[in-house]
Order: C-alpha cells, then structure tokens, then sequence
C-alpha cells in the first residue's frame, strides 16, 4: 500500500472536496435561509447565535498567531484579527464596510439591521448551549493542536465567497426587511474570505510534508466543517422546540 505522501495537486483537490462537500451551505437551515423559508423569528435566532461564533473569531487567531514562528507570518495573521476587531471600537467601515472596518462590528450592524438591539447580541444570554459548545470545541481545537491542523480547520473558507455571494442574494430577494446597510458584512467576506484561504491553503500545502501530516490536515477540515454544521443543527432545533 503507498503510504507516500500524495503530491501537491492531489492534496490540494482532497481538501477542496472536503470543502465543497461538508460545508454548512449544505446544512437544512442554510438551504432555507436561501430559499427565502425563514421566519423573521428563525433568522433572527441564527443572527443572534452566529454572533457567539464571530466574536470568537479573533480569539482563535490570537491562539493560531502564537503559533507562528516568523514576523512575516506573524504580520500576516495578524490581520485577520484586524479584520474582526476593526481599527477602533465601533470601526465598520461605513456603510458599505470599507476596507477599514471589523466584521464583529460589522455582524452587529446585520443584527441592528433585522431589529435586534445590538446590546442583546453582545450580553450572549440568546446563544444556545448547543452552539457554545461547538464554539468553544472549535476554540480549544486552535489552542490545543499544532499550527498545521489550527490553520487547516480555517480552510472552510474556500467555500465561503461563494457562500456570501448566495447569502446577499437572498436576503435581497426574500427579506427585504432586513435593511440593505446590514448586509456589508457578506460583502467585506466575499474578498476577505478569498484572500485568507488562499494564504492559508499555500501554509498547509508547505507545512504537510508527510501522508500523516496530510491526513491530519484534512482531518481538521472536516472538523471545522462539523463545527459549523453542529451550530446550525442547535439554531434549527431550537426552532423546531419553540
């Protein structure tokens, strides 16, 4: 049996497919949230529980951050936590999320958006046990496990500018209600995402040098891929409880 590590091109296309095929865009809820199906309710419930998930997004890049070895890299990474946290306190980015603006602000603008108070959002007394535990599984992952499988499980944004280009969409198509400033967020992602994978995706590919290491890598995808899947099974059983 050829225990060889697979070459650039095959590892390249295994992490792909785990992207393309175990994204949460698959997920029933997201399918919905597309199709314009969501209750006013049910939407705002993702909204509200999602945020516990971007809070925690520059939380778990300041864990991947002291991973790394070199300023280059060091410099590199760091900008993803600008990208979240934003410049200053209420940074994001105007109206449209410019270029200097922070997705946590820039989530809490989509939440204002659909008629949630952004003092709600941030009190965290909505967020699910459900998707607490996915998220802190998610964040204790990037504080326990090498750097290779930490920037791995970041790789689900390969799939992620297609993803916000379907989500402007539809909720231009299907909820109107949601005012159109509040959607800057899936807006700023759409380049940001594209940028971040491909930065991380070039990481892994250097970094695994060996079929195990490869193997642990892709095994991370598929972990971060569950992760996120496990938030929206919460947000929709809630829903199905209520």
């Amino acid at each position: 049996m050829n225990t060889g590590p697979w070459s650039r091109a095959e590892f390249t296309a295994r992490l792909r497919a785990v992207a393309a095929d175990r994204y949460h865009d698959r997920h029933p809820f997201n399918a919905r949230m597309h199709n314009g199906t969501l209750s006013r309710a049910e939407l705002r419930r993702w909204i509200l529980n999602r945020f516990h998930y971007q809070r925690h997004i520059p939380v778990k890049d300041a864990l991947i951050l002291a991973k790394l070895d070199t300023p280059a890299l060091r410099r590199n990474w760091l900008r993803r936590i600008q990208d979240h946290d934003g410049g200053r306190d209420g940074d994001g980015g105007g109206e449209h999320g410019g270029d200097g603006g922070g997705g946590i602000e820039r989530w809490l603008r989509l939440g204002e958006a659909a008629g949630i108070d952004r003092a709600r959002l941030l009190s965290g007394e909505d967020v699910l046990p459900g998707v607490r535990l996915a998220v802190d599984g998610y964040v204790n992952f990037c504080r326990l496990r090498d750097r290779l499988e930490a920037v791995a499980a970041s790789l689900t944004e390969l799939a992620a500018p297609g993803l916000m280009r379907t989500r402007v969409q539809a909720f231009e198509t299907h909820y109107p209600w949601v005012r159109a400033d509040g959607l800057a967020y899936f807006r700023s992602r759409v380049g940001q995402g594209g940028r971040d994978s491909a930065e991380a995706l070039d990481l892994v590919l250097d970094w695994a040098r060996t079929r195990e290491e490869q193997e642990r890598a892709v095994a991370a995808l598929v972990f971060k891929c569950e992760v996120l899947w496990s938030l929206l099974d919460a947000v929709e059983t809630a829903g199905a409880r209520a």
